[in-house]
């Protein structure tokens, strides 16, 4: 017999009963039910059920078990009785009867429980990552990404792709984040980049002629943590391909993510055919360009309708600045006083001065009916008024309505599609300002009146995205996007026009309100990478010093290419139905981009300063 198990954990079922066997595992937790010792033996595998009696020659020994010991135990498999089984576990139809019984591991007293799934301080959890590891809920989300992982892998090689690996140890690239550098022992004063992308070495893949790249790629980004981004590194599904446009990667990446959100999505349904929405599309409707398409809710432009009106507030910033706009929010089922007042008090704990809106309320009319009648005395009276119902309309009521009068309050009705008891909020000043506070509203929302829909996945691509943003704290043109895609136009796109007004072929996949990836179709002609860096400043010398390695081999024959990088974290979250990365990593960081396990980032002694040559200088304290 092996020295620790003839079977895991898991494995045992009703054809075994019989047979003498060995299993070994952590002790999940023991029950004492006076005549019988009952031991929940678990394993990576699963859970099996030993039972020792006062006549087992263990029995003294599996009284001293405590939780998360380690222990081989050997016995006879049985099956239990009728009213014992237990349906929820692979294993609950029988029980092994234990004949011996050996500790391997005692446990010291544990920091927190493995047993169940109570909520625990992060930070613990953290330290103790190990332990938190063995809980099913954890365990089970790190097998289902490694299953995530390896459906990837198939996929794409079914698409024909070519799994290569690229460097750790590489330049610093103006990727948007800060780079995590590593300082050069052999070459005094110098530094290298951990990649935050493998961008310019995919991009030079394709250049040397491999047509269809991918990896399970590490990042690295010294950047803040947030609940749907890890601080340091993550991983991505990065791709490219060779002589292709735009859609030709939508065509081939849209299979990919569709099968693999079926595979592992638990039957919830997915898009089935991704809509492309342009980025200033989904900033006007959506104030984010990650919109989660499972909430209805589209904002408009209602700025017309405030024009002079009697609503001094919004007509007098109109007036002040043109470039001015009001959108309207509008929320359905919302029309009443209560949910109103409090998505105001919301706005005003998110630090704004509040939130109007106008509530629609039946419409009533007051007629003049006609025709005589005879009143209850006998006299006839005619043109008798009364009070009717119109379905078609609804009055607006609250502040704004009243300041703005019935005609334009029922034009922003009809404009929405609104009805009696339907709401609508506005937010006003400039778009730049104001989006992200009106996306979140829009998402408050649509939770609140419980529009947004549950139980599915909505893809879509957002394309379209302005090849420039404007800096303000260093008055020029930054790249908004990827530096390395093609401008919508090309060269010409590059000297003819406004530089805040050229697109780029540039795209993210977003699910959920959650961005997967972005990726873009590269500029594969060194001229018209001169001129876009030139564009956000960087001169020709500066260029050729910082990129040269990818301006030098554009020169020498670039394929057409484009590509995408999906991030594996968060199509793992998703796939979980987690809403934390932490819950989807094996050793995760915490927010502070601490390593608390493993007690990094940490001290190095003075010689290995010398060797390096670096010298320390710590900020002075405050």
């Amino acid at each position: 017999m092996h020295a620790y198990r003839t079977h895991t954990c898991g494995a045992l079922r009703q054809g075994d009963v019989g047979k003498t066997v060995r299993l070994s595992g952590w002790v999940h937790r023991v029950r004492d039910h006076g005549e019988l010792l009952f031991i929940d033996l678990r394993d990576h595998y699963g859970l099996t059920q030993i039972v020792a009696d006062p006549q087992s020659p263990v029995f003294a020994q599996a009284e001293k078990l405590k939780p998360e010991w380690v222990m081989r135990i050997d016995g006879a498999v049985v099956a239990r009785t009728a009213d014992t089984v237990n349906p929820n576990l692979p294993t609950g139809e029988v029980e092994v009867r234990a004949s011996d019984l050996e500790v391997l591991s005692e446990a010291s007293e544990l920091p927190l429980p493995v047993f169940g799934e109570p909520g625990y301080p992060e930070e613990t959890r953290l330290k103790y990552r190990f332990l938190d590891l063995r809980r099913e809920t954890l365990h089970g989300n790190i097998m289902m990404r490694q299953a995530i992982i390896a459906s990837l892998r198939n996929r794409m090689r079914e698409a024909g792709f070519f799994e290569f690996q690229t460097p750790i140890l590489t330049a610093s690239s103006p990727e948007g984040a800060r780079d995590y550098l590593v300082p050069s022992r052999v070459h005094p004063g110098k530094f290298y980049a951990l990649p935050q992308a493998p961008q310019q070495f995919k991009q030079l893949i394709m250049i040397a002629g491999f047509d269809r790249y991918f990896q399970i790629a590490p990042c690295f980004r010294d950047e803040d943590a947030r609940a749907d981004r890890s601080p340091g590194e993550f991983y991505q599904l990065d791709l490219e391909m060779s002589f292709v446009t735009q859609e030709d990667v939508f065509d081939t990446v849209e299979p990919i993510l569709r099968g693999l959100f079926e595979e592992f999505g638990g039957g919830k349904p997915v898009t089935p055919k991704f809509p492309r929405i342009p980025y200033a599309e989904a900033m006007r409707k959506y104030g984010t360009d990650k919109p989660d398409l499972r909430n209805p809710i589209e904002m408009e432009d209602a700025t017309e309708h405030f024009k002079g009106s009697g609503f001094k507030l919004f007509a007098g910033m109109i007036d002040m600045d043109v470039n001015t706009r009001i959108w309207a929010i509008p929320a359905k089922g919302g029309g009443s006083r209560a949910f109103c007042d409090r998505m105001n008090a919301w706005a005003q704990s998110e630090g704004q001065p509040g939130l109007g809106y106008i509530i629609f309320d039946k419409h009533i009319e007051t007629v003049v009916w006609d025709k005589s009648i005879e009143g209850i005395s006998g006299e006839v009276k005619t043109d008798v008024p009364y009070q009717q119902l119109d379905p078609e309309r609804a009055a607006g009521k609250g502040p704004i309505a009243k300041n703005i009068g019935q005609e334009k309050s029922e034009a922003i009705r009809q404009q929405l599609g609104l009805k009696a008891g339907d709401a609508v909020f506005f937010v006003a000043g400039l778009p730049s300002e104001f989006a992200d506070f009106a996306a979140r509203a829009r998402v408050k929302i649509g939770n609140e009146l419980e529009l947004t829909a549950t139980g599915r996945f909505e893809f879509c691509w957002i394309v379209d995205f302005p090849m420039y943003e404007w800096n303000e704290d260093e008055k020029r043109n930054d790249f908004s996007h990827n530096p390395f895609s093609m401008p919508q136009g090309g060269l010409e796109a590059l000297q003819t026009k406004d530089p805040l007004d050229i697109l780029a072929y540039q795209y993210d996949v977003v699910c959920n309100g959650v961005e997967l990836s972005s990726g873009a179709i590269r500029n594969h002609k060194p001229e018209i990478m001169e001129k876009a860096f030139a564009i956000a400043g960087y001169p020709k010398e500066e260029l050729e010093q910082r990129f040269g390695g990818m301006l030098r081999a554009l020169q020498y024959g670039a394929p057409p290419h484009g590509g995408i990088a999906p991030g594996i974290d968060r199509m793992v979250m998703l796939l979980c139905g987690e809403e934390n990365l932490r819950q989807v990593v094996m050793f995760p960081m915490n927010q502070q981009a601490e390593d608390l396990l493993m007690g990094a980032p940490s001290e190095v002694s003075p010689k290995q300063l010398k060797d390096l040559h670096i010298r320390i200088v710590l900020p002075p304290k405050s």
